[in-house]
């Protein structure tokens, strides 16, 4: 569905992907973990065409998206959940979920208001409070409803659960595990190593703005050098 093929990006003179290449397959979990600051979100950014690749190629369903606008991958169909929410303070939960809205999807069983509020019930009766008003977890669960009201074919979280307390950590969880059921195509990054390899179908480890390895949960989860190495574990 995905494909990254010796993806360069920089911030200014600054570079930080050094020839990233990753593909996620249609309908699978796939994962980008690492230590901090070696170019997890950098990546993100390039595939929603936020910061730019300066070389190297980026294709979703086999067209090159590495020059379009962040708006023209959206409407392409990829869903992001940003790193820190970034939900819009000053609107209410309702113009949140409905800002972006896709109501043109051919999907048979589309993602609506009603869909969204049945899948996170903790929003149903914050429907009018404004997205500053909301906790954290609130908050994240309306990011992920935000993002799944594009009705996307990919879907993108960064650090789904961080600074989250742990029942609602064990909440989100759940709902990603409901999503992976449905069919969705996701692309994950967390810093929970134990839940990303029970969800996960594949790994990529990125260390200073490039891939270092990739493989199966099953892999790294019997690997103690490699999880010491790269995530420090």
């Amino acid at each position: 569905m995905l494909d990254l093929k010796r993806v360069k990006t920089f911030y200014g003179s600054i570079q930080a992907l050094f020839g990233m290449s990753l593909h996620i397959e249609q309908g699978k979990v796939t994962t980008l973990i690492g230590r901090n600051g070696m170019g997890k979100t950098t990546t993100v950014n390039s595939i929603m065409g936020i910061t730019p690749c300066r070389s190297g190629e980026i294709t979703f369903l086999g067209n090159r998206i590495d020059h379009h606008a962040p708006y023209q991958v959206a409407q392409n169909g990829i869903g992001l959940v940003p790193e820190g929410r970034q939900i819009f303070p000053n609107l209410s939960v309702r113009e949140n979920l409905l800002v972006g809205a896709n109501h043109f999807s051919a999907s048979k069983s589309p993602w609506t208001l009603n869909r969204v509020i049945d899948f996170f019930p903790a929003l149903q009766d914050r429907l009018n409070n404004m997205g500053n008003q909301l906790s954290g977890g609130e908050q994240q669960m309306l990011a992920i409803g935000r993002a799944l009201m594009l009705n996307p074919m990919l879907l993108i979280l960064d650090e789904a659960t961080e600074g989250l307390a742990p029942l609602i950590r064990r909440e989100i969880w759940h709902c990603l595990d409901e999503l992976k059921k449905s069919g969705m195509t996701i692309l994950l990054i967390d810093k929970n190593i134990e839940e990303l390899n029970r969800i996960a179908d594949y790994h990529y480890i990125i260390e200073k703005g490039k891939v270092v390895w990739d493989g199966f949960p099953t892999t790294l989860k019997d690997n103690a050098e490699l999880k010491q190495k790269y995530l420090g574990i």
